[in-house]
């Protein structure tokens, strides 16, 4: 028996998910709650935790991602498995490092829903095609770009990308328009064959390294 948690701030939809997991013979869900911190403060009433939580990331308060960390720190062993309408690369990578098991888009029907958290309780890790898309493309091999490629002004840019700095910051610190530093964005991510923050930031902690 999967014991199963749901985070889901629209009441439909959650409504949807607890009603049909909890008629799956494979799981019985112990708590469904519309916030984060909803759910870590019952989170000890519980007389079993679960061991499988489904979580939204654009909740109220904490966000789903930001409330990875908490969740599995209260609970070592649980596996979390995201759900959400946003398939940004930004947020799949950022909720991946944060420790999340697979990335699923809200729209996924609800039976190939309980396969997938099938999969999750089998030690699988599924993603929506469109989120599996920003992975795969991470790892294909690509042509390594040399140094001398980024110009100075170009490295500065990444180096305030890698600091977490918004554009504005950036131009605020190299002393230069926010038009300049968009420009300077897009050259970056041609060279890089990257198109987004995040895969530069995640692309900069491979061992193939760009500069």
């Amino acid at each position: 028996m999967i014991i199963l948690g749901i985070i889901e701030d629209q009441a439909a939809i959650r409504d949807a998910l607890s009603e049909y997991l909890a008629a799956q013979p494979e799981f019985t869900c112990v708590l469904s709650t519309a916030s984060h911190e909803e759910f870590m403060e019952r989170l000890p009433d519980l007389a079993e935790p679960p061991t499988l939580v489904l979580s939204d990331i654009g909740l109220p308060g904490r966000s789903g991602i930001e409330g990875l960390a908490i969740l599995r720190h209260a609970l070592p062993m649980v596996e979390v498995l995201m759900l959400s309408v946003y398939t940004d690369a930004e947020r799949v990578f950022e909720a991946l490092r944060q420790g999340a098991v697979g990335y699923l888009e809200k729209t996924t029907p609800l039976p190939l829903l309980k396969e997938h958290l099938l999969q999750v309780a089998a030690g699988g890790s599924p993603m929506s095609p469109s989120v599996a898309r920003h992975v795969t493309r991470y790892f294909r091999p690509l042509p390594p770009t040399p140094a001398e490629s980024l110009t100075p002004r170009e490295q500065d840019i990444v180096r305030g990308i890698e600091d977490g700095l918004s554009y504005k910051l950036i131009a605020d610190r190299l002393h230069v328009s926010l038009d300049t530093v968009r420009s300077h964005i897009r050259q970056v991510y041609r060279k890089l064959h990257v198109n987004s923050k995040a895969e530069i930031m995640v692309r900069r902690q491979r061992p193939l390294l760009f500069w």
